[in-house]
C-alpha cells in the first residue's frame, strides 16, 4: 500500500495527460525517455544536494527551502531545453507532457529513496509524497516548459531569456511547498486541484491554436507545392529572391534551394496530414516515400551548407516548428518501419 500511493499517483496522471492529448503530440517513447531524464537528474541532484548543503553551511531546513528548489528545478529543466533546442517540442500540449514526465520521473526515484530508508512510517507521509510531492516535482518541471515554449514561440530570437520566467517560477513553487506555508495534507489537496485546472487550460488553448495553425499552415504549403510544380515558382517573389542569390552562389546550388523549398513544403503538408489522422482516431502509415524525402531533405541542407541556409532564412522555415515536423515524421517512421539516419 504504501509503495502504491508513492508512487501510482505521479505516473496515472502522467497516463491521464498522454491519453487527453488528442492529437498525440508525444509518443510512448517520448514520455518514457522524459520518465529516465527526470530519474537521472534525481540521481544527480541526490549527489549534489549534499555537496552543496555542506558547501553553504546552510542548515537542512533552510537548504531544502533556499537551495535545493534552484538546484532541481535546473537539473529537471535542463533535458527540456535540450529538447527545445533540438526542436522536439511542437506545441503548448506536448511541453506539458514532456515537463510533467520529467518531473515525475525524478518524483518516483526520490520517494524510491524514501520508501527505502523509511519503510515503517505511517501511511500518511506516503499519501503527501505521493499526492504531494510527487505532483510538485512533475507541475513544476510542466509549469517551466510551458512558459518557455509560449515566450520561445513568441521571442525565439531571446533563446536564453525566455527560460527565466518560467524557472523562476518552478523554483518559487517548489520553495513556497518547502516552506510548509499550509498542512501537508492542505498543500497536496492544493495541487490536486490546481494542476488539473492547469492542464485543462493548456490543452484547451494549445488544441485550438493547433486547429488554427493546422488550416493556414496547409492552405500555404500547398500553394508553395502547386508553384514549383507549375513552373511559376521563378515569377514570384521566392523565385525572384532566388534568382538574386546567383550572384554569390553556383547556379546547382540555387537549384538545390528551389527542391529543398519543395521537399519542405511537401513533409509539412505530410505532418499536417498526421496530425489530422491522429485526431480522428486514425495512424496512418509512413512509407519509405517519405523517408525518402527525409534522406532528400538532409543531403540537400548538407549540399547548399550552412552559408546558404543562412542566405535563405527570409524564405525558408527554419524555426523550431518547422524542426518540430521533420522530428514528427521520423518518430511515425520509427514506428512504421526503419527509421532515417540522424540530422546533421
Amino acid at each position: 500500500m504504501h509503495i502504491a500511493v508513492a508512487l501510482l499517483p505521479v505516473l496515472l496522471f502522467l497516463g491521464l495527460l498522454v491519453l487527453l492529448d488528442s492529437f498525440k503530440l508525444v509518443s510512448l517513447r517520448s514520455a518514457l525517455t522524459a520518465l529516465l531524464a527526470g530519474a537521472a537528474a534525481a540521481v544527480l541532484g541526490a549527489q549534489l544536494n549534499p555537496w552543496l548543503l555542506d558547501a553553504t553551511g546552510l542548515s537542512p531546513a533552510l537548504f531544502s527551502r533556499y537551495g535545493a528548489p534552484p538546484v532541481e528545478e535546473a537539473l529537471k529543466a535542463s533535458w527540456l531545453v535540450f529538447l527545445s533546442r533540438r526542436g522536439r517540442v511542437g506545441f503548448l500540449v506536448d511541453a506539458a507532457i514532456l515537463g510533467f514526465g520529467v518531473g515525475a520521473g525524478f518524483a518516483l526515484v526520490e520517494n524510491v529513496e524514501y520508501l527505502r530508508a523509511l519503510p515503517e512510517q505511517a501511511l500518511g507521509l506516503w499519501l503527501v509524497r505521493g499526492l504531494g510531492t510527487a505532483i510538485l516535482h512533475g507541475a513544476t518541471t510542466a509549469i517551466f516548459a510551458i512558459l518557455a515554449k509560449r515566450l520561445g514561440d513568441r521571442h525565439p530570437e531571446r533563446r536564453l531569456l525566455v527560460l527565466v520566467p518560467g524557472y523562476l517560477a518552478a523554483v518559487a513553487i517548489h520553495s513556497a511547498y518547502n516552506h510548509r506555508l499550509l498542512p501537508a495534507v492542505l498543500s497536496a489537496g492544493v495541487l490536486l486541484v490546481g494542476l488539473p485546472l492547469l492542464v485543462v487550460w493548456v490543452f484547451e488553448r494549445s488544441e485550438r491554436r493547433t486547429r488554427d495553425w493546422l488550416g493556414v499552415g496547409l492552405d500555404t504549403d500547398l500553394e508553395v507545392v502547386e508553384t514549383i510544380v507549375s513552373g511559376q515558382a521563378l515569377e514570384s517573389r521566392v523565385g525572384q529572391y532566388l534568382r538574386s542569390l546567383k550572384e554569390r552562389f553556383p547556379g546547382e546550388v540555387v537549384a538545390d534551394m528551389l527542391c529543398l523549398l519543395r521537399i519542405q513544403a511537401e513533409l509539412s503538408i505530410r505532418a499536417k496530414g498526421l496530425l489530422l489522422a491522429r485526431e480522428a482516431g486514425l495512424e496512418p502509415h509512413v512509407g519509405d516515400d517519405v523517408r525518402d524525402r527525409l534522406t532528400e531533405l538532409r543531403y540537400l541542407e548538407r549540399s547548399i551548407g550552412r552559408t546558404g541556409l543562412l542566405a535563405m532564412k527570409p524564405i525558408l522555415r527554419q524555426d523550431a516548428r518547422a524542426l518540430w515536423q521533420v522530428y514528427l515524421l521520423e518518430e511515425a517512421g520509427r514506428a512504421g518501419g526503419k527509421a532515417p539516419g540522424p540530422r546533421p
